[in-house]
């Protein structure tokens, strides 16, 4: 029987393209170990920064090296794929994350490739990537949240009398701490705590630099609880994770830095608490239209008992740190038969 060749798409456009990188060599490694290597073909693709595609020796050196490729000031050819490049895979596997990634953009245009890909489509990416739309589908699915306000960059970026009033009403519905947040960027990136009027102001300043939709979330003292999520239309949950870590928040650094964050599996939680985050999970998952691929995350309020739903992650990083692979191993499920799984669920939806 001939070999699967998956096209792994690494790199991309965001600001988490060297974390792409470091996701695929995870991923590469883990889809060659399965079988013996018999079962698949690794064909690396990368995006260089610029949204170039690059595949054979270069690709290949980047998978190899871990290091991103500088875009030459020369540079003229289109950025697209090429027909060859397209051909020379049976399925994609696009580790991207953050925009341009994981937000429907690159979903489409490898819908069109008529090809199966690993994880969710495009409503699906989309939803998941937009926090404001993501909020809208956990709500209508009955799902607990936090207290938010969704705002645009054109009432930050307005005339003198639109923004006071804008900040007047953040505080009078969410108060202090809150955390104001770019709706469309992944990692943590742009996100600030805030405690004050004048951070408040300087918070929603920066976030509008980011994107041109922002949430404003209200604080809460929780533990931070993450379960990771497999399957299409019959998904399952993993064993819980806890993540605690001494910065005002669960940042870029904290994420992808070894020793940065102190990771809990499983999660010390009551039994029912447990069975209750992760049929959220599930419902978070269903909620948006995910599919093969999410980490969905959680706050669990020690004082109340409450859980709330924080947001899901349609393509969660794969990395060494990561937390992914980390609950599907602490599941049962090795980071090679997870790899698998993920491959045979993208056949079975693009069947």
């Amino acid at each position: 029987m001939a070999k699967l060749r998956v096209g792994l798409l690494f790199g991309g456009r965001s600001g988490e393209h060297e974390v792409s990188i470091a996701s695929a060599q995870a991923i590469a490694a883990g889809l060659s170990a399965i079988d013996q290597g018999n079962k698949y073909t690794v064909v690396p693709v990368y995006l260089r920064k610029d949204g170039h595609w690059l595949t054979g020796s270069t690709a290949q050196q980047v998978l190899e090296t871990g290091t991103a490729l500088q875009v030459p000031e020369d540079e003229t050819t289109s950025g697209l794929p090429t027909a060859e490049q397209v051909a020379s895979v049976d399925l994609w596997f696009p580790i991207l994350h953050g925009p341009n990634g994981e937000d429907g953009t690159v979903q489409g245009l490898l819908t069109l490739t008529g090809l199966p890909f690993v994880g969710s489509g495009v409503l699906g990416s989309a939803v998941g990537m937009d926090k404001l739309a993501m909020k809208t589908a956990f709500a209508q699915a009955g799902l607990p949240q936090v207290k938010y306000v969704g705002v645009t960059r054109a009432e930050i970026w307005s005339n003198p009398c639109v923004f006071p009033k804008l900040c007047d009403r953040i505080e009078a519905e969410l108060g202090y701490p809150c955390f104001v947040k770019p709706a469309n960027l992944g990692s943590s990136v742009g996100i600030s705590k805030v405690r004050s009027r004048s951070e408040l102001e300087t918070a929603l300043d920066s976030a509008a630099s980011y994107d041109r939709r922002i949430i404003v979330e209200a604080g809460v003292v929780a533990r931070e609880i993450e379960c990771a999520v497999l399957g299409n239309d019959t998904p399952k949950a993993s064993v819980l994770g806890e993540i605690a870590f001494s910065s005002d928040f669960y940042d870029y650094e904290a994420k992808y830095t070894a020793g940065q964050a102190d990771l809990t599996i499983p999660a010390n939680l009551p039994e029912s608490t447990a069975n209750q985050v992760r049929e959220m999970a599930v419902q978070a998952f269903q909620a948006v239209d995910a599919a093969g691929i999410s980490r969905v995350d959680f706050f669990y309020v020690d004082a109340t008992g409450e859980v709330l739903i924080n947001e899901i992650n349609t393509m969660p990083g794969f990395t060494a740190t990561s937390m992914y692979p980390m609950l599907w191993a602490a599941t049962g499920l090795e980071t090679h038969e997870l790899l698998d799984q993920l491959v045979q669920l993208a056949l079975e939806r693009g069947a």
